[in-house]
Order: C-alpha cells, then sequence, then structure tokens
C-alpha cells in the first residue's frame, strides 16, 4: 500500500500541515511544529514553507481515511 502526505484532520493547529507530516513520518507532530517556528525565527523560511504545505498538501478525502483504519 503506497503512502501519502495529507494535512491531518484531527491533529491540526492551523491547517493540518505539520500533523500531516508527523503522522507521515510516524514522529510528534509538536517537534515539527517547534521546526517550523525555528525556522521562521531564523529568516522566515518556516513560514513560508507552512504556507506553501498549506496550499499544495491535500486534504484527506473520506474513502482514503476510510481505508488506512
Amino acid at each position: 500500500m503506497e503512502r501519502r502526505l495529507y494535512k491531518s484532520r484531527t491533529n491540526r493547529q492551523i491547517a493540518g500541515v505539520c500533523g500531516g507530516i508527523g503522522e507521515y513520518f510516524n514522529i510528534d507532530p509538536v517537534i515539527i511544529r517547534l521546526l517550523a517556528v525555528v525556522f521562521t525565527l531564523a529568516g522566515g523560511a518556516g513560514l513560508i514553507a507552512y504556507i506553501i504545505g498549506a496550499i499544495i498538501i491535500p486534504e484527506p478525502d473520506s474513502t482514503v481515511a476510510t481505508e488506512a483504519r
């Protein structure tokens, strides 16, 4: 079965990008959020990456979410 990156529906703070990345790599999404904050404060790359992720990472549709369970 092919793994796909989706925004998280259950573990989201703003758009679900960090939650989805955390679920994809099977790590705590808090770590991803902290890295995004660090990169944002270190020049803005984290904010730009988050906005791009919010635009291009798809929402999970109901059939994919049902099959994953």
